[in-house]
């Protein structure tokens, strides 16, 4: 797959996006080096890297200890082994962490098959606990906890069918949508994008397309570039929403972190996308140089996004779900919806009282 992708690259996809605009470029640094992964895994092939609350979890591709995860502290080091080993996982094997709501509680890590339809429960100590499965055969390709209200703030699941699914806490799945081909990334809109506040967004590296699914119809939307027809990002992989509340917290470990196969860990600090708040960022698979997008929305009477390159760089696969919020070590509460569908209201659990697009402070925070 990684060389078809880089041959698709070469004979060249780019020319299908039409008109974008070249941001100056995101600067990521090493997070969790090569050695210390392998001095754990016995490799350091990395495919998924999710934030926990406390500190990351990771994972890695082919080779050995392919279904074992790897935990890091909130600065990237520590390495260590976490939990068991997953049994009957392989190939790209992905992480979601739950967030504290319908039933999940924060901090769980949770792993799906990147081989098969199951998703194990993966607890620090002791054997992993088969979850649920999909009930249909194929892949798991991400999980995504909502972290608001639009999906009740269920697991999320795509996979390589296409089909999307919600998962309650008993590990019931529903059908959501099915988008005819093989989906991985996903995040929430944000209230920046009008009419698709609140919908989920999905990539799919086959096309380069990027959905809307309405959480209510579950109605699909292609989005649509300015430049006339779909809108097209070569081989996208990933998409995660700049929270409309970036830098607010004050604190360093605040975000962007994604796996850099088939290297280490790197992330970018939240400062450099001041500017992108409430923007889907998506990033490309690609054999080197993988590119970051940012999509800027252009209100719902254009009803389209202009593409903006905003990096260039040597990453190629998963980036945590959501920027990672922490002060003096202790996790911030997570973000909750508030009765507008905003996203990014970093509140104590709840937003009465709290206008759309305005942030509550937290007591934790002071």
């Amino acid at each position: 797959m990684r060389n078809i992708l880089t041959i698709a690259l070469v004979l060249g996809l780019l020319v299908i996006l039409g008109p974008m605009t070249v941001r100056a470029n995101t600067t990521f640094s090493t997070f969790v080096t090569s050695s210390d992964i392998f001095a754990v895994e016995g490799q350091n092939n990395t495919i998924a890297f999710n934030y926990t609350g406390t500190g990351f979890v990771g994972s890695v591709y082919f080779g050995p200890n392919n279904n074992q995860l790897y935990s890091t502290n909130l600065s990237g080091g520590n390495v260590q082994l976490f939990g068991q080993a997953i049994p009957g996982f392989s190939s790209e094997v992905v992480i979601g962490v739950g967030l504290g709501q319908a039933g999940f509680a924060p901090g769980a890590v949770y792993a799906g098959n990147g081989s098969g339809n199951q998703i194990y429960l993966v607890p620090a100590v002791g054997a992993p606990v088969l979850f649920g499965t999909t009930g249909n055969a194929e892949n798991i390709r991400q999980i995504l906890f909502d972290p608001g209200s639009s999906f009740g703030g269920k697991m999320l699941v795509t996979t390589s069918s296409g089909r999307i699914y919600s998962f309650n806490s008993a590990g019931a799945a529903t059908l959501i949508a099915s988008v005819g081909e093989d989906t991985e990334g996903m995040d929430i809109a944000s209230s920046a994008l009008g009419q698709y506040a609140g919908d989920l967004l999905v990539s799919s590296e086959g096309s380069g397309s990027v959905r809307a699914i309405n959480p209510i119809t579950h109605v699909v939307t292609v989005l649509q570039s300015s430049g006339g027809g779909n809108l097209v990002i070569p081989s996208a992989e990933t998409v995660s929403t700049v929270p409309l509340g970036l830098g607010l917290s004050g604190n360093p470990i605040e975000g962007f972190y994604v796996a850099n196969y088939n290297v280490n860990d790197v992330f970018a600090a939240a400062s450099q996308f001041a500017g992108l708040q409430g923007d889907p960022i998506v990033t490309s698979e690609q054999g080197s140089n993988s590119q970051v997008w940012d999509l800027k929305y252009n209100g719902d009477l254009a009803n389209n996004f202009t593409p903006r390159r905003s990096a260039t760089c040597p990453i190629n696969r998963r980036m945590v779900s959501s920027l990672p919020l922490s002060v003096s070590g202790k996790s911030l509460p997570n973000p909750v919806r508030c009765s507008c569908s905003e996203r990014d209201c970093w509140a104590s659990g709840h937003c009465s009282g709290v206008a759309c697009g305005q942030v509550e402070d937290d007591k934790n925070m002071k």
